[in-house]
């Protein structure tokens, strides 16, 4: 797409998708603006494009007048904005409902063209996660205020700087476990034949199961299906549900981390209560992403319902997350196992 000399607002673009949200966008030839909490830890982005191209201003989406600045004048606006685990003022129904619905207000205000709300495809009413039912109350409080709006809900998002594989493999440098969070106690009894005769023997398989099932996509895939939505008549005033096209269980993507990373664990079952009470204890110490709320996301997975368009709507074909993975985890492998350039 070509947005040569447009300007686009990208509200939380320092995150994890806003760094390659921004990167396309410059790519395309848009000037972008970026609404940040923090305008120093920013300045990064603006080595993607040329002098002048990006330029980081203060937002708090929480201030009216704030937003507004920050959108002044755009042609487009971008919002990403989302917190994992409440802090302090930014708990999740400012940032995900009430600073949503500013942003929302002010771009109807404004006169912009084009709004696109990045959600989640967790986003549910029903759900026993806080996160879940505040992301869906944000895109009823978007479209309220901006009726053509474009929403999108991405899976888990699959990339260099995720908090997912990255998570794991950190843990698995220290731990001799990795929990499959929700899955049962209670083993399978397998019948495996033995080695040295014909009879089979019992075994105990622990998490069988598998646990939650996850559909996770590749976060440049979801940048350009932001990007695609833009000016895109026929998706205003639509959800679009953003996965990968391979489901795969709790169980399954540890396996994948540990055949890439070379590391050896144990995959353990963590039941609901046992999963809760840890997490409870990991809230106290500061800066941990690790809640309570966090093990209801794990538990209720993170799969697309089949009542929304998808990526594939948008004319993105995405890729698959195995060949992603070798991308950025072969760091975690252990020194003897990594390539070593020889002179």
């Amino acid at each position: 797409m070509n947005m040569k000399g447009r300007l686009v607002s990208v509200i939380g673009g320092a995150g994890f998708l806003g760094r390659y949200v921004v990167q396309d966008l410059v790519r395309s030839g848009a000037r972008v603006r970026v609404g940040v909490r923090d305008v120093e830890s920013a300045r990064f982005l603006k080595t993607l494009g040329e002098v002048g191209q990006v330029n980081c201003v203060y937002t708090n989406i929480c201030d009216p007048d704030s937003v507004r600045n920050a959108i002044d004048g755009a042609d487009s606006v971008i919002n990403l904005v989302g917190v994992i685990t409440k802090s302090g003022k930014n708990t999740f129904q400012s940032v995900h409902v009430d600073g949503a619905k500013n942003i929302a207000l002010a771009a109807k205000a404004e006169g912009v063209k084009n709004l696109v709300h990045v959600s989640s495809i967790s986003a549910n009413p029903e759900s026993k996660s806080e996160y879940a039912r505040t992301k869906f109350a944000g895109e009823r409080a978007v479209f309220e205020a901006f009726p053509d709006a474009v929403i999108l809900r991405p899976g888990l998002l699959i990339g260099p700087e995720d908090q997912f594989m990255n998570t794991f493999a950190k843990m698995a440098r220290t731990s001799p476990v990795l929990p499959v969070v929700g899955c049962p106690f209670i083993p399978k009894i397998k019948m495996v034949a033995g080695t040295s005769s014909q009879w089979r023997i019992p075994v105990l398989e622990f998490c069988s199961m598998g646990g939650a099932n996850f559909q996770p996509i590749y976060v440049g895939d979801v940048a350009q299906a932001i990007i695609k939505s833009l000016d895109n008549k026929n998706a205003k005033g639509k959800i679009f549900e953003l996965t990968g096209p391979v489901t795969y269980s709790f169980r399954r993507l540890l396996e994948l981390m540990l055949e890439q990373t070379g590391q050896n664990c144990l995959i353990v079952p963590a039941p609901v209560p046992l999963a809760l009470t840890q997490a409870f204890f990991m809230e106290f110490i500061p800066g941990s992403i690790v809640s309570r709320d966090q093990v209801w996301l794990m538990v209720e997975g993170n799969v697309k319902s089949g009542e929304h368009p998808t990526i594939e709507d948008l004319g993105i074909t995405p890729k698959g997350i195995e060949s992603v993975l070798p991308t950025y985890l072969r760091c975690y492998r252990p020194t003897k196992h990594q390539r070593i350039r020889e002179v």
